[in-house]
């Protein structure tokens, strides 16, 4: 089974039974040793750079961030 038959199958499961797998698969993830999460977290860290570097994302600056998340909390 693929990703795109998972995804479509687990798509047909109710909010409830979509919600528990989420929260299933999130625990998955708490459960990896330190190092490999580390990996994954370099591998992300790469990817990002690689997408800043080819200009394909848009760079917010911090000040901007800051700003929309107090709006959202006021």
């Amino acid at each position: 089974m693929n990703l795109q038959t998972v995804s479509e199958e687990a798509l047909r499961l109710s909010v409830g039974e979509r919600a528990s797998l989420v929260q299933r698969l999130l625990d998955s993830l708490d459960a990896l040793p330190p190092a490999e999460l580390e990996q994954l977290w370099l591998d992300e860290a790469a990817q990002r750079a690689r997408a800043i570097d080819a200009g394909t994302v848009q760079l917010v600056p911090a000040d901007e961030v800051l700003r929309r998340a107090r709006a959202l909390l006021r």
